[in-house]
């Protein structure tokens, strides 16, 4: 097969493209968006918005898409969350094998097995919760008995936590789903209650599927990479194999994507956006230094709490310091750093999406003094 030579340029307009994220504005509303792109990651951090409502804002604008999109397709089961991650309802059959095979894939051996013994030395507390669900969800967490005679042991936020992760395999082997959200808390029912119907596309099948569509999604991407529990960011044998010039290696890219025509915009992007998620990626193919500051101490931040990376046609060229202060009614713009220095263009363009950003949240600018 054909080994298809790429610049730099190339990849990037194609990565660009597949994201949805060139001029061509995508028609359909939010649920042609969530199946173009195979999901919405969910983040309960708001500093400015949610991750699933600025990737589906930047993509669709504030004339197509309002935060209340998103919570009417939860709503009526357009979309539904699986594992953190929001997905059209009818790729529920791309992942129902699975469940069935459980302990689950894509998750390193070690801790595979500790899963698998877990869930078994708790299986009372397991049926206890599939109990108290059938007979009065949805519910959150915190009113379904943790009757665990082994607790969960981890080095971090989630040692000891045992029903919220006990519902999180459960969710794994297909028994129980989020139904809704109450007050930021997840709610809880019987998988039967909450998906729908409709038959188990074969594990071998659902996987070679779900590669194909995240290559859609990607444009370019490598073939392999780093174990990941939930979503990946490697595509297997999917698309065609390519070269980029300037960057090591062999990688993946939709066959589809070559030769296209690309015409640019601007976009404000989420530190979670798919464009810019793998990280390594987005250093070989954009030469974007770019790191999410939330976890530093403000003395040693760059660029910001939140700072959302900004594309201009293919090239990354900075981050918005910004900070929505609901309470207040304002979008508090704190910085914007170039790392190419704007022309008028570029800050026009810049300072408009800003501008459609505060009026999908429905908040007044509030710019730097």
């Amino acid at each position: 097969m054909t080994v298809h030579e790429l610049s730099r340029t190339d990849a990037r307009r194609i990565a660009v493209r597949a994201q949805l994220l060139d001029a061509a504005r995508p028609s359909g509303g939010l649920p042609a968006v969530v199946r173009r792109l195979t999901l919405l990651q969910i983040d309960p951090t708001a500093a400015v918005a949610p991750n699933a409502d600025l990737v589906a804002w930047s993509r669709l604008g504030s004339s197509g898409y309002a935060p209340a999109d998103l919570t009417t397709a939860l709503a009526d089961r357009t979309l539904l969350e699986l594992r953190a991650m929001i997905r059209p309802a009818e790729d529920l059959a791309l992942y129902r094998a699975e469940m069935a095979e459980w302990p689950e894939r894509g998750t390193p051996t070690s801790w595979r097995e500790y899963h698998g013994t877990w869930v078994a030395a708790n299986d009372a507390c397991r049926r206890d919760i599939l109990d108290r669900l059938a007979a009065a969800a949805p519910l959150p967490s915190r009113e379904l008995p943790d009757t665990c005679e082994l607790p969960w042991r981890s080095s971090g936020w989630s040692n000891n936590r045992n029903v919220t992760k006990l519902l999180e395999l459960m969710v794994q082997r297909g028994e129980v789903a989020v139904a809704g959200r109450g007050g930021g808390d997840r709610l809880w029912d019987l998988a039967e209650r909450v998906y729908p119907e409709m038959p188990a596309v074969p594990v071998a099948q659902s996987l070679r599927i779900r590669d194909e569509r995240r290559l859609r999604a990607l444009g370019i991407a490598r073939a392999r990479g780093p174990e990941c529990q939930v979503e990946p960011a490697d595509v297997g044998e999917a698309g065609e194999p390519a070269v980029v010039e300037g960057v090591r290696g062999r990688w993946r890219v939709d066959p589809a994507q070559l030769g296209q025509p690309f015409t640019g915009r601007t976009a404000l992007l989420s530190p979670f956006d798919r464009l810019i998620h793998d990280r390594r990626r987005t250093t070989e193919l954009f030469g974007f230094d770019y790191q999410l500051e939330m976890y530093k101490p403000a003395a040693k931040r760059r660029w910001g709490y939140f700072a959302l990376p900004i594309l201009y046609g293919d090239r990354l060229v900075g981050k918005l310091d910004a900070t929505a202060d609901r309470r207040a009614g304002v979008l508090r713009v704190d910085a914007i750093h170039e790392d190419e220095e704007f022309d008028r263009t570029v800050t026009d363009a810049v300072g408009h999406e800003i501008e459609d950003l505060a009026r999908c949240l429905g908040l007044e600018i509030v710019l730097p003094r």
